[in-house]
């Protein structure tokens, strides 16, 4: 959930574009997003300065005001701007807008610094808005010539067998839904005659035009790449909002105020945004937070700065390293949670104490589960476990103290009597032997009595039994009323009954041990169980993706065919071929990794159960044994 002191009144500044041309992410609102845990559906929109973006932009807000709409030729928005609010149509989801400086500002003269504005807002959203002018012909698609310099400025892979065609396959995985807005639009939709929708409109101007000459295939550049790159592509289209004289107090203006043809457009535009533009994610259907949305934006800029080319492969991967460790450290805050909810100190049995553990390792590993993510979460998982083992560890320790410390309170409550007998040599005369082991009897049976002294009750008892033992045989030696043979007998018999105690906490430690071993087959079962679940869920988003991919890819070459270019058509065949090879031996990748990985953790198990089923056979006395005996004999040990 995002925290309750992330709110935002109004936009701030998210990558500041410095005159020397290098971009800056702004530590203000990385805190921001870092603050938000929610999943966050990113709008951005680019288009050429002074375009009315913004106004846009502050409708999708809910709100007049917003982002700077300025009203004179020179552009207001430097960089790109950020607002994060509630989203209005999804219940705990966030609404980050991005609103980008116009592309073109003829007082900036950095082109390149315009590319990376518009590639930056590519790959930061979930939906893309293209705003124009006019109409959509060809002046418009080559100004909206960024598109095609992704290829360029953006790599899909870190390596390739061919780096275009990787990345123009692959792009589909990573790109945002498609929108263009078309400003001022005052021509009637109709071709031939025929009423035609803003969608059908778009699909048609982004028909390639036919001919080989070097100006026909650059006009179908932008045309291919928008075909390529954004399979979900949508256009809506607007009037003049206002007569020229009210242009300038746009944001002043009421809803009344406003032309019918233009608020009518604006309602929709925002109505299909709302409702059908999807949370932000990465290959593998992982939905993106706020804070990963802070560390894919440091990653993309750094990489920019820098001099090389964003990778989106690396970026994720290296999301993923961040996102995985914040998952273990989570889960392991989840369990140290849980238990010291549900764990009551100290525990009765060891039994009682694992099957709470079980629990809240079984819902902490859950929980890593649904946040972790990329081909490597079983090096992660292993540091899960090993933290986990770890805390189980401590809270066995506590709740063995626990009840060491409450066993020693009562005995020493119960015992108070006795010591001040001692004290005070009340057993130091005829008889006092047998009042003195009566009144040892009668301590050990009212602290048998005495409830929630835990897993250490009988071991606390022994180790006060054995710390009286000097004081027995001095009371015995001086008991005139016993003869020499009855104080042998009573002294083996002390012996004897110190034995079978001692034999007894031997044979719990091994049941402890015993439980403690079966717990860790059963841990890491169901570790491995659950990572086999996820490498098969994840297994499926893959092929659900490029399936996707190439259902996108059948449809462009289908198109491609209707419109003449047969040789374009076999070349995308190529890249389909390479998407159907591809997914089967990823998949069968992520899943051979992952059991390979997790293998050398079972084997360990099973070691660990067969070393403590040869000792517990070593240790464990033989039936025949006698009761009495202090501990087997070296020779029955050896064997």
């Amino acid at each position: 959930m995002m925290a309750p002191e992330v709110r935002m009144e109004s936009p701030i500044c998210l990558i500041e574009n410095r005159p020397d041309g290098t971009l800056v992410v702004l530590d203000r609102a990385m805190q921001i997003l870092l603050g938000i845990c929610q999943p966050v559906v990113v709008v951005s929109i680019v288009g050429l300065y002074r375009t009315g973006k913004s106004y846009l932009m502050n409708r999708l807000a809910g709100r007049r005001k917003g982002f700077n709409l300025g009203a004179t030729v020179q552009g207001e928005t430097k960089g790109i701007w950020m607002w994060c609010l509630p989203h209005p149509q999804r219940p705990d989801h966030m609404l980050v807008l991005l609103d980008t400086e116009g592309l073109g500002d003829v007082q900036k003269g950095n082109t390149q610094n315009d590319a990376w504005i518009f590639a930056l807002a590519v790959l930061l959203s979930s939906t893309f808005v293209y705003n124009s002018m006019g109409t959509i012909d060809q002046n418009a698609l080559e100004k909206l010539h960024y598109v095609a310099e992704l290829t360029k400025k953006i790599h899909a892979k870190s390596s390739g067998r061919c780096q275009e065609e990787e990345n123009s396959a692959e792009f589909v995985r990573f790109f945002p839904a498609f929108i263009w807005a078309v400003r001022d639009f005052t021509l009637q939709l109709k071709i031939d005659g025929r009423t035609i929708t803003e969608d059908e409109y778009l699909e048609n101007a982004l028909k390639l035009q036919q001919g080989n000459t070097e100006q026909i295939q650059k006009c179908n550049i932008p045309r291919l790449c928008i075909r390529k790159f954004f399979p979900s592509r949508k256009c809506f289209t607007f009037d003049r909002p206002a007569n020229k004289r009210k242009l300038h107090q746009l944001e002043e203006l009421k809803e009344e105020d406003l032309e019918p043809d233009f608020l009518e457009p604006v309602i929709n535009f925002c109505e299909h945004i709302w409702n059908t533009s999807q949370p932000k994610t990465v290959p593998g259907g992982r939905i993106v937070s706020g804070a990963m949305l802070a560390n894919l934006t440091k990653n993309y800029v750094e990489a920019i700065n820098s001099g090389q080319v964003p990778c989106l492969e690396n970026a994720v991967l290296a999301l993923a390293e961040i996102e995985n460790a914040a998952a273990v450290r989570e889960a392991v805050s989840r369990y140290e949670e849980l238990m010291e909810k549900r764990m009551k100190l100290p525990t009765e049995t060891v039994e009682e104490l694992l099957g709470v553990h079980a629990e809240c390792e079984r819902e902490a590993t859950g929980g890593f589960m649904a946040r972790a993510f990329g081909d490597h979460i079983e090096k992660f998982q292993a540091d899960l476990v090993r933290n986990l083992q770890q805390k189980k560890d401590e809270f066995c320790k506590r709740n063995e103290q626990v009840s060491s410390d409450r066993c020693l309170a009562v005995l020493m409550d119960l015992s108070q009597e006795l010591e001040d007998a001692i004290t005070n040599g009340i057993y130091c005369v005829p008889g006092g032997y047998r009042r003195f082991l009566g009144k040892l009897l009668e301590i050990e049976e009212k602290y048998r009595l005495v409830p929630g002294k835990g897993i250490q009750a009988d071991k606390a008892l022994e180790e006060f039994l054995k710390s009286k033992r000097s004081v027995a045989e001095s009371i015995l030696q001086m008991d005139k009323t016993l003869s020499e043979k009855e104080k042998e007998i009573e002294a083996e018999r002390a012996r004897a009954q110190e034995a079978q105690l001692q034999q007894q906490l031997l044979e719990q430690e091994q049941a402890k041990l015993a439980q403690m071993v079966e717990d860790q087959k059963r841990s890491h079962e169901e570790q491995l169980q659950q990572l086999q679940e996820k490498v098969e869920r994840e297994k499926q988003v893959l092929q659900e993706e490029t399936e996707k991919m190439v259902q996108h890819k059948l449809k462009e070459q289908e198109q491609l065919l209707k419109e003449g270019f047969d040789q374009q058509a076999r070349e995308m065949q190529s890249e389909i071929q390479h998407l159907k090879e591809k997914n089967s031996t990823s998949t069968l990748a992520v899943v051979m990794s992952s059991l390979e990985n997790m293998l050398p953790h079972v084997l360990s198990l099973v070691g660990q159960g067969l070393q403590y089923h040869i000792f517990s056979s070593m240790a464990k006395p033989s039936s025949n044994s006698d009761p009495s005996s202090k501990q087997p004999k070296p020779k029955q040990s050896k064997e």
